[in-house]
């Protein structure tokens, strides 16, 4: 059996479709299909897709990440738009560092469930580091204000409701 090529492949899928099961002559039109392959070919290269198709939905193979699929270069685009962060809000640091005292240092996931649910375990676990970093440098020299330096989840001024929050967010400054 000849080794395939990628777009061999493609051909064969398309006649695959052109040409449904209940078609006499099948795999003749197919191997018509797709130029250098014999009908043998066609047939034995079914079987194996056949084959990998039980093993991928077994579970036992993973699906092949091919550089020409369309979904792939979607998920590439959706992992990039991913990165772009959304700096924390006040009262996100404050509810964090309730959770950070009922649940403990490490227990980001708790503390993304039940107390910071606007943010993932990831998330949490990111802004626990940046705070705990900014705690370090607070005994050095400080140089500018931060969110990680509200230590203490107590309300020492009110906070505006979340919408309001919403609608200032692009010019709050601390």
């Amino acid at each position: 059996m000849s080794k395939w090529t990628r777009d061999e492949d493609k051909l064969f899928e398309h006649a695959l479709v052109l040409y449904p099961e209940n078609i006499a002559d099948r795999w003749q039109l197919i191997a018509d299909h797709v130029p250098g392959k014999t009908t043998e070919d066609i047939i034995a290269h079914y079987d194996d897709l056949v084959h990998d198709l039980l093993e991928i939905d077994s579970g036992r193979i993973e699906l092949p990440a091919y550089t020409d699929d369309p979904v792939e270069s979607n998920k590439k685009n959706i992992e990039i738009e991913r990165k772009k962060g959304t700096p924390w809000t006040e009262e996100e640091h404050r509810l964090f560092l309730i959770g950070l005292e009922k649940y403990g240092k490490g227990d980001w996931r708790s503390i993304s469930r039940n107390v910071v649910v606007t943010r993932t375990p990831t998330q949490v676990a990111s802004h626990a580091q940046k705070y705990f970093i900014r705690q370090q440098a607070m005994k050095k020299e400080r140089k500018r204000s931060s969110i990680h330096d509200i230590t203490t989840a107590v309300d020492t001024n009110p906070v505006p409701p979340q919408s309001s929050f919403q609608t200032q967010r692009g010019n709050f400054t601390m």
